[in-house]
């Protein structure tokens, strides 16, 4: 099967009532009151506290992964099991087979609830079913998996798209309807990038020139600046008005192609993920925007569901899900779909360092002081 041609899963939109509703079930759990409906803790199945959690994550360029996502996942499910459950975690580094052999190995080890966060949508699906054959839930994290999963964490992924390509209008402003604009997707294989590409070209569509698309293989960034470097060379570096890029680790590539290319004053470049180098970025003015995802509101929903599966707390489980997505080959999935927010110059303070994922410390390193001096950001 190419996944070039995979159509993309629908979510179905909820109301904002419901993602605050999720927002709040995620709170109240972590107090300890989710759930709290007077009934008896026997009456909604066994408080199994001793469980393997697997976890599989997909590659090791996105640096939110290993930072983030594993440590944060790892300690919620320590928290909620009086650190009885473990987690076994596994990064494919970029590699399908190696991720289908790492989930094989949890299936063997008889793990409770595998998260998978997969490489290839498709390629996954087989493992995913082989896991439900021998009773072992399984979550797909981030990423939508193919096959009979149990539930669906993430973002709303077209809206991520939207945030950026709204964000790029505004950059161009009363150009913006003459401007040409290169667009480094995703990659093909992950269902997420046809909903990024969506959201984007809903607002991109009409009111800008896209002159080149690409797919980056893998997500790879030595694959985004190949394709920069041939775009540059068909458009013309002077021509060039913005790029639209899928996530930070592509950015950051496309943005030294540009640099390279002689161009002092770039272009708008978006990105996604809020990492640390893209972060620093947008104080320096390099990258225009990202767009942040709470890591800690995904990890959390992900770990309540899991332990709620391995609990049979169905109640739980169904408040968690307030959303609904199809993939391919299962129709409404219950799913979280956290909100997301474009990170600028403007609202540094206000996101990652107020969520407390770095501190003004981390990001006005040596390199950056001046720019974060100018904008009002003091470690």
């Amino acid at each position: 099967m190419n996944p070039r041609t995979t159509p993309a899963p629908t979510a179905v939109r909820r109301s904002a009532l419901f993602l605050t509703a999720t927002l709040s079930a995620l709170s109240l759990t972590g107090c300890g009151l989710f759930g709290a409906t007077g009934e008896d803790d026997t009456e909604r199945g066994p408080n199994n506290y001793d469980m393997t959690v697997g976890l599989l994550l997909p590659d090791k360029d996105t640096a939110r992964f290993e930072k983030f996502d594993y440590p944060l996942i790892r300690d919620r499910i320590s928290s909620l099991t009086n650190k009885q459950g473990k987690v076994v975690y596994a990064n494919a580094e970029g590699s399908t087979a190696k991720q289908s052999e790492q989930f094989r190995k949890l299936i063997a080890d008889d793990a409770d609830v595998i998260l998978v966060d997969a490489v290839d949508a498709a390629a996954v699906a087989p493992d995913v079913k082989k896991a439900k054959e021998a009773g072992i839930h399984v979550i797909a994290y981030d990423r939508l998996a193919e096959g009979p999963i149990d539930a669906y964490v993430s973002h709303d992924n077209e809206l991520v798209g939207q945030v950026q390509g709204r964000a790029l209008v505004n950059a161009l402003g009363e150009n913006a309807e003459k401007s040409k604009v290169v667009m480094m997707n995703g990659a093909a294989a992950d269902p997420n990038s046809a909903l990024f590409r969506k959201g984007a070209l809903s607002e991109l569509s009409g009111k800008v020139d896209i002159v080149k698309a690409y797919d980056t293989h893998k997500w790879l960034p030595e694959v985004a600046a190949k394709n920069m470097r041939k775009a540059l060379r068909e458009v013309g570096a002077g021509n060039l008005a913005a790029v639209y890029s899928a996530n930070d680790g592509m950015a950051g590539a496309v943005i030294e192609v540009l640099g390279d290319a002689g161009l002092s004053d770039l272009p708008p470049v978006t990105g996604q993920d809020a990492d640390l180098a893209a972060v620093q970025r947008v104080v320096a003015g390099t990258q225009y925007m990202t767009v942040y995802k709470s890591f800690l509101l995904e990890a959390t929903g992900a770990a309540d569901m899991a332990v709620a599966k391995v609990q049979d707390r169905s109640i739980q489980f169904d408040a968690l899900a307030r959303d609904r997505i199809d993939s391919r080959t299962r129709k409404d999935i219950p799913a979280m779909l956290v909100p997301v927010v474009a990170l600028t110059k403007e609202n540094i303070e206000d996101t990652v360092i107020e969520d407390g994922v770095y501190t003004a410390e981390d990001i006005c390193t040596q390199p950056y002081a001046a720019a974060c001096a100018e904008i009002g950001l003091a470690p």
